[in-house]
């Protein structure tokens, strides 16, 4: 029996499309064939790019909530499509290609070439630029947060020329980039400050007791380099998200711009002074 593609890729039901997207990154990078000689991985990277083929679209993440499997079985209500293997390198996947649930509102066309996805997802192309691809020689270059999230151009030595490379805004850690001569695989380093989930942006910010107790106004840090100024409520409580829509970082396919979260963290003094004590005793807090 197949797996529940919400624990293939290891996400509760009602998880986001950031975090589906972010759970399929780690998959199928563990297990693509490339880089996974184990004996399941083949099977696996098909399982993994199924499931996120499903929930990464709304529609047939719809009919799969409904139906479970069935949704795309051709022998389960007409949802699936005709079935075919085609060759990838070395690898052989069988997948479903056409069809429909004889509804033209919704298009449950079966699963596509896993390699497709996987290409589409990290930037590559189709299926002939995939086998393409696997010809080119891998490099690894490592950038750092800001410079993955805000795009850059870097010097490099590929076969022993001297190159400028520039590399897109959103790039994500374990992305790889084709350019026409070889693969670029992208190393972000881990920031101090900044932590991403998807295309968001997470930030820490503490407060002292006073200040979360009657408000205050902070200066926090951004991806653009240029520092924000943000008010704190009074009586706001620990680990408060304060959301700012549209700075976090931008989709590297363009498909819009993430959040920035700031979280306050209050610090509770442990040295007080008797008189210090005294005070917070009448005003029982």
């Amino acid at each position: 029996m197949k797996k529940d593609f919400y624990e293939v890729l290891g996400v509760a039901k009602g998880s986001s499309k950031d975090e589906i997207k972010s759970a399929y990154r780690k998959a199928a990078l563990k297990f693509h064939p490339d880089r996974n000689k184990a004996p399941d991985a083949e099977e696996k990277f098909k399982e993994i790019n199924e499931a996120y083929e499903v929930l990464s679209n709304d529609q047939k993440k719809t009919a799969y909530d409904q139906y479970g499997h069935a949704a795309f079985d051709p022998n389960s209500g007409g949802f699936g499509g005709h079935t075919y293997t085609q060759q990838n390198g070395p690898f052989n996947f069988t997948y479903t290609q056409g069809g429909n649930a004889g509804n033209s509102d919704f298009d449950f066309g079966g699963f596509s070439n896993p390699f497709d996805i996987f290409e589409q997802f990290f930037g590559g192309g189709g299926f002939s630029q995939q086998r393409q691809s696997r010809r080119l020689e891998t490099y690894k270059i490592s950038i750092s947060f800001l410079e993955s999230a805000n795009g850059c151009e870097k010097e490099v030595n590929i076969d022993g020329k001297r190159r400028t490379i520039k590399i897109p805004a959103g790039v994500s850690d374990g992305q790889r980039i084709r350019f026409q001569e070889f693969i670029l695989y992208i190393d972000v380093l881990p920031d101090k400050i900044f932590k991403r989930e998807g295309n968001d942006v997470f930030i820490t910010v503490s407060l002292s007791f006073s200040q979360a107790v009657l408000g205050t106004n902070i200066e926090v840090p951004t991806i653009t380099g240029e520092p924000l100024k943000v008010k704190v409520k009074s009586g706001t409580q620990p680990n408060t998200l304060i959301r700012l829509r549209g700075k976090g970082i931008k989709d590297v396919n363009g498909y819009g711009v993430g959040d920035f979260y700031i979280r306050l963290m209050i610090e509770i003094p442990n040295h007080l002074s008797s008189r210090q004590k005294e005070l917070i005793r009448e005003l029982g807090l």
